[in-house]
């Protein structure tokens, strides 16, 4: 028999009944029934019940082991006694009685407990991820990142793509982060960056004549802490393909994303044909360009039913172009208690208020706006927005561009508290038609919008002859339940352009060369017409997975201050690595 088992604690079944075992794992949980032990032993494929009695030769061990002891267990398969099998367990007819009992090792006092789901604090489950790792759902979320990992990979290939490795020292490039640098021992003074993307090297695949590229690729940003994203690195499907046009990556792309999520959906609805919606149609109905489509909510402009009323605040404000009235509809949220929670809320956000309407029996309208305008503008309003009884309106004001993201977090507070979101379905999206460049208000100049490499769309002659900040970029997202779970774009490779693009964003031809030297030159020597995108393997896993907190599908996080709690990182470099690196710290005081 094998030194340490003849099978896992997920093999035993009823056919085994009758035969001798050897199991080794984790002793899950421990019960004392009236001198009967019952030690759950657990491996990372599952868990079987020993049973150990005062008769058993091991019964003097198995009192003295506890949780998380690591035991290797030699005895007999049996059924369970009738009625008390567990039919949620692969392993639950059958039991092993066992005889002899060897600790391969024993643990200290847990700071934290493995059986149970009961939340700690994050401090001492990452600085004990180990055993973190041991607990059922993470374990699970875990092994469930590897299968969908895998589903990308095999539908990346059934769609003709071919996974490269690109590198991990490269050169530091403004992709709109900070670079982690890494000081070069064989060249003083000099620095390597880790990627923040693969871009400027996907895109070289093209220029070398391979077709269709794809990896999932580590990325890392040096940026502060954010909700949505992992400190320090995080992980993406990323993909190119040449000889396309932004139709075509659709086309590859959408099957996998669907694909995948359908694999791992545990039957819930997912998108059939993702809808196309241009950005700025997004940021109007939805206040995001991440929009969750499970909220039925769309927002309108209600501008002219304000426009000379009797609501003075709304009235002036429109005497501005520039400024506009939008609602957020609330169907059966007609009642005083909600729109003053919904008023107190937006109070709470910064905010002077959230003006409102409510409709009461009989269609007419109640409130201070309603009072204000009258109820010929107040019927107007109902009837363009769709409302009837019962339900409510909330409005927001001002320049569109300054309110845009509260109206989209009051449109989604609104959706969750009238309970209108179908949390038990995937609901996808493309955004397309995103702008090529914004206005940067701190440096007072015209910005990149998104990915400095995308096409605009019309090209040279739209950079030469139209104004930046009217220019859209064949640049697209995917949403999915109000995140952005991929991005891309079909890429300018004409290098004419690309001197242009970065020149209106307040770059010269030298500093393209500079920075951008490899791929600039790869232009010069024919390339062919390519883009592609990059998914958010993190962001998809949490999703698939039913949680909020990406540390919870990562295997080893960092803490929200980037501070890796297990292995102490960062840490202080010894004065011979620095000697050697030619570096000399001057650190800002304390």
């Amino acid at each position: 028999m094998h030194r340490y088992r003849s099978h896992t604690c997920g093999a035993l079944r009823a056919t085994d009944i009758g035969e001798n075992a050897r199991l080794s794992g984790w002793c899950h949980r421990i019960r004392d029934h009236g001198g009967v032990l019952f030690i759950d032993l657990r491996d990372h494929y599952g868990l079987t019940q020993v049973v150990v009695d005062p008769d058993s030769p091991a019964f003097k061990l198995a009192e003295t082991v506890r949780a998380e002891w690591v035991i290797r267990v030699d005895g007999r398969v049996r059924s369970r006694p009738v009625g008390t099998e567990n039919p949620d367990l692969p392993t639950g007819q059958v039991e092993l009685y066992g005889t002899e009992i060897e600790v391969l090792g024993p643990a200290a006092e847990l700071p934290l407990p493995v059986f149970g789901e009961q939340e700690y604090p994050e401090e001492t489950r990452l600085r004990y991820r180990f055993l973190d790792l041991r607990r059922e759902k993470l374990h699970r979320n875990i092994m469930t990142r590897g299968a969908i990992i895998d589903s990308m990979r095999a539908r990346m290939k059934g769609q003709g793509f071919f996974e490269f490795q690109t590198p991990i020292l490269t050169a530091s490039s403004p992709e709109g982060a900070r670079d982690f640098l890494v000081p070069s021992r064989l060249h003083p003074g000099k620095f390597y960056a880790l990627p923040q993307a693969p871009q400027q090297y996907k895109q070289l695949i093209m220029m070398s004549g391979f077709d269709r590229y794809f990896q999932i690729a580590p990325c890392f940003r040096d940026e502060d802490p954010r909700a949505d994203r992992l400190p320090g690195e995080f992980y993406q499907l990323d993909l190119e393909m040449s000889f396309v046009e932004q139709a075509d990556v659709f086309d590859a792309v959408e099957p996998v994303i669907r694909g995948v999520f359908e694999d791992f959906a545990e039957g819930k609805p997912v998108t059939q044909k993702f809808p196309r919606i241009p950005y700025a149609d997004s940021m109007r109905k939805y206040g995001t360009d991440k929009p969750d489509l499970r909220n039925p909510l769309e927002m309108q402009d209600v501008s002219e039913h304000f426009r000379g009323s009797g609501f003075k605040v709304f009235a002036r404000m429109l005497e501005s172009e520039t400024n506009q009235v939008w609602a957020i509809p609330g169907p059966t949220g007609g009642s005083r208690a909600f729109c003053d929670r919904m008023n107190s809320w937006a109070q709470g956000e910064g905010q002077p208020g959230l003006g409102y309407i409510m409709w009461r029996e009989g269609g007419e309208g109640a409130g201070p706006i309603a009072n204000n305008i009258g109820p010929e503008r107040t019927a107007a309003i109902r009837e363009q927005l769709g409302l009837k009884e019962g339900d409510a309106a909330f409005f927001v004001a001002g320049d569109p561009a300054k309110f845009v993201r509260f109206a989209g977090t009051a449109r989604t507070r609104v959706g969750e508290e009238l309970k209108l979101v179908d949390h038990d379905r995937f609901e996808l999206a493309w955004i397309v038609d995103f702008p090529m460049y914004e206005w940067n208000d701190d440096d007072k100049k015209v910005d990149f919008s998104h990915n400095p490499f995308s096409m605009p769309q019309g090209g040279l002659e739209a950079l030469n002859g139209q104004d930046p900040l009217t220019i859209k970029a064949f640049q697209y997202d995917i949403a999915c339940n109000g995140f952005e779970i991929a991005s891309g774009g079909i890429r300018n490779h004409r290098p004419e352009a690309m001197v242009k693009a970065f020149e209106i964003a307040g770059y010269g031809e030298k500093d393209v060369v500079e920075r951008f030297g490899g791929m600039y030159r790869a232009f010069q020597y024919g390339a062919p017409p390519h883009g592609g995108m990059a998914a958010g393997v993190d962001r998809i896993v949490m999703l698939l997975c039913g949680t909020t907190n990406l540390r919870e599908i990562s295997i080893f996080p960092m803490n929200q201050q980037a501070v890796d709690l297990l292995m102490g990182a960062p840490s202080e470099a010894v004065p011979k690595q620095l000697r050697e690196l030619h570096i000399r710290l001057n650190l800002p005081e304390k």
